[in-house]
């Protein structure tokens, strides 16, 4: 019988799921991607995202012992700091996210006291680290070709995807941001859809298709069966020669920008100039310019 409790929170802004992951006996939890809300016309940041877990957890008494980074997202603001600050708990992430804040300082041009060390984040998973949410074991997996650094985190009969993963109609992640690899994503999600079939398969995101209700559960033997990208059968050349030819198509997201540069500080703004304002910075011409 499973100790642990999920409870999922869906942001219809950004289509991101956070999920709060609790040890029943001793109400110690985990956050996993949470959100901080932005808006991109102003420019305002806001918190009702992130409220909304943290009632949660006040209405459940537990105490906040992880905050779980599944990658440095690139389509909503991490609502990390904001939640630690309010309550506490370890920000963590995957160690490789030194890779990916080393590529993004160097295109955001950023200050010279920001080190790409990870230092920004509590704790550094290593691939197959073994933590505990209070007494529930749960195990970091690298799984990489989104960007480097994305983790799933398997906790009992139940596994935290990121983008790896989508709902079995929607697929995979794309794999063409700085560091993304489609033979890697390939190999990753071989690396989950080997999980037992009984595997529960949480995602961070839902896409769906015109008609289907928001869902973020399924299972690794409906993956198997039925996901349009990976499905038992779709072998490694056919998976990237339609990632590559997809991703061809498809926009940057809207927040990137904004999002990156929060991301990889682990959910802190900026700091603000001497006029008391915190800005973000906008590259222009750097990232490609494809449209739908």
């Amino acid at each position: 019988m499973n100790r642990a409790t999920i409870q999922a929170f869906f942001d219809p802004k950004t289509w991101t799921v956070s999920y709060v992951v609790a040890d029943a006996a001793t109400k110690q939890a985990a956050v996993i991607d949470p959100v901080l809300d932005y808006d991109f016309k102003s420019g305002h940041t806001g918190t009702q995202s992130a409220d909304a877990v943290l009632a949660y957890l006040q209405a459940n008494r537990m105490s906040v012992q992880w905050i779980l980074e599944t990658h440095a997202h690139a389509d909503h603001l991490s609502g990390a700091r904001y939640i630690q600050d309010k309550i506490g708990g370890k920000i963590a992430i995957g160690e490789r996210i030194r890779e990916v804040q080393a590529t993004f300082k160097q295109l955001f041009n950023l200050e010279r006291a920001f080190l790409p060390d990870g230092s920004q984040f509590d704790h550094l998973f290593k691939d197959g680290e073994v933590f505990k949410i209070g007494e529930v074991e749960a195990t970091a997996l690298l799984v990489p070709g989104h960007t480097p650094a994305d983790l799933a985190y398997l906790v009992e009969d139940a596994v935290f995807v990121g983008d790896t993963l989508f709902m079995p109609d929607v697929g995979t992640a794309r794999a063409d941001f700085p560091g993304g690899d489609a033979h890697t994503l390939y190999r990753s999600t071989r690396r989950l859809l080997d999980l037992p079939a009984e595997t529960r398969v949480f995602v961070c995101h839902d896409y769906p298709p015109k008609g289907r209700d928001v869902q973020w559960e399924t299972t690794v033997a409906k993956q198997r069966a039925s996901n349009v990208h990976v499905r038992d059968g779709i072998g490694e050349a056919e998976f990237v020669a339609m990632r590559t030819a997809r991703d061809a198509t498809l926009e940057m997201p809207m927040l990137i920008l904004p999002a990156i540069q929060v991301n990889v500080r682990a959910g802190q703004l900026p700091a603000a100039d001497d006029n008391g304002i915190a800005y973000l910075r906008i590259p222009l011409n750097a990232l490609s310019k494809r449209t739908q």
